[in-house]
């Protein structure tokens, strides 16, 4: 099917997509990645803390998402409905990254607040400025090629933006000396804040919102009952609390696998999460490919059930100190397990699309909303599970872990994660808007106007 010209979207305005992504994954990174090692081997926060300090701050935030969605879904301006947010909270976003990474010289409990503050203000930032940024699919064009297309770009340069924060904020703190590591976490943060405000402003100015949808003014529960109630919504909603715990309890441990199980210096650390994110950006280009021939969504469910069985391979083949065998599984696991990534972020406006067809009655702002709520709900799950894990398996920082530490450590890169990948996998089984059924079922019938 011939896309219109009206509905095409011109490579400046995929990369100023792009752009926006990058910036939310430098928060997103450092979450995934960085912050629990920061805060149990930088900042000396005892590892008992660290499962509450992960999950609260993402709970509040997660009720969070789901006010901004219903917040956003009722109001526009001459400049769009979501454009405008993101550059009103540009700088805040900036600011709230910095602060979460200076480490003040207060007792254990001052630090603790000051760590619970932080991260609870950058949660709720982060919300403000991404909930509209996901939203901006759905506004930007009414093709579901172009909208994948679109999100291909997003997510190559998430991953971009996701390599830069885990190659070099580690290796630029750890030049500063452990004595100053703190300092050098801060001032590496610090830089990487200032990137993504830029990138948001460029996100603004490079984009446009052409399709402006018909939504009525709803009351809460109705809004719930009819999310709830669109079985294509609910699915993807399962898909990403579980695959969220998956991706992040992964991440969370990276650089303690590198450090200990592997045992690496900060170079070696940097490599391997380095290998990691070069496998999900080439993964995003070979998912645009591949979807271009094969089905997206069963695309989606094969990447899945590989991740799965890749993870528990390497859980066997790996041994401590296995270094060559460690880099290249985690590297096919971190590629096969991201060639969803680019059809997850477009068909949430199809499943949106479609529960408008089918209910007579669209629910946007909260759909996307309720996503970012789930997407949260699994961080907070994840950080919980990891906290209580690494707590199980004994760990503490800085010393010669235990046989059953390292174990414990290598389940948590491998099989635990891959499980949830399994789940992930299998729910996409009732997931059936592919782009035939979208462009014969649901595309002719989405009321909405084009300015």
């Amino acid at each position: 099917m011939n896309t219109p010209v009206k509905s095409r979207l011109s490579v400046i305005e995929k990369i100023g997509f792009g752009s926006g992504d990058a910036a939310v994954n430098i928060v997103w990174s450092a979450l995934a990645i960085i912050i629990t090692f920061f805060y149990t081997d930088v900042y000396r926060l005892n590892v008992a803390h660290i499962a509450m300090l992960g999950l609260l701050p993402r709970l509040i935030d997660a009720f969070a998402d789901v006010a901004m969605g219903i917040f956003t879904d009722g109001r526009s301006t001459r400049w769009g409905r979501y454009r405008p947010y993101l550059f009103a909270f540009a700088v805040p976003f900036g600011l709230s990254i910095m602060l979460v990474f200076t480490t003040p010289d207060f007792s254990y409990t001052g630090k603790l607040i000051w760590a619970y503050v932080t991260y609870t203000m950058m949660m709720l930032v982060f919300t403000c400025i991404t909930i509209p940024y996901i939203s901006l699919p759905a506004v930007l064009t009414d093709d579901p090629q172009q909208r994948l297309s679109a999100n291909g770009y997003r997510l190559f340069f998430a991953k971009g933006a996701s390599l830069l924060v885990n190659t070099f904020v580690p290796v630029f703190a750890a030049r500063w000396g452990q004595a100053h590591i703190a300092q050098g976490y801060h001032v590496a943060m610090t830089v990487m804040a200032v990137v993504a405000t830029l990138l948001f402003f460029f996100c603004f100015f490079t984009t446009k919102e052409r399709v402006v949808h018909k939504n009525d003014k709803k009351p809460l529960g109705e809004q719930m009952k009819l999310l709830l109630t669109n079985s294509q919504w609910t699915v993807l909603a399962g898909v990403c609390i579980v695959g969220t715990v998956g991706y992040v309890i992964r991440g969370s441990v990276g650089l303690y696998y590198a450090k200990y199980f592997l045992g690496g210096d900060a170079a070696l650390q940097a490599a391997f999460i380095t290998v990691g994110i070069v496998g999900n950006i080439l993964a995003m280009v070979a998912s645009t490919w591949l979807t271009k021939v094969f089905c997206k969504i069963q695309v989606f469910r094969f990447s899945q059930l590989v991740t799965f069985a890749l993870s528990v391979a390497m859980y066997f083949a790996v041994k401590p100190g296995g270094v060559t065998a460690a880099f290249v599984l985690y590297f096919l696991i971190n590629f096969i397990v991201d060639l969803q990534g680019p059809v997850f972020w477009s068909i949430i406006s199809e499943a949106v699309d479609y529960g408008q067809v089918k209910q007579g009655k669209r629910v946007a702002g909260l759909a996307f909303g309720g996503i970012s709520f789930c997407q949260k709900m699994g961080m907070s799950i994840a950080a919980g599970i990891v906290g209580v894990l690494l707590t199980f398996f004994h760990y503490q920082p800085d010393v010669v872990q235990s046989a059953y530490t390292l174990n414990g450590i290598a389940l948590m890169l491998t099989v635990i994660p891959g499980v949830f990948h399994l789940g992930m996998g299998l729910l996409m089984y009732g997931y059936f808007i592919t782009d035939d059924y979208y462009n014969r079922n649901i595309r002719p019938k989405v009321t909405h106007e084009t300015p």
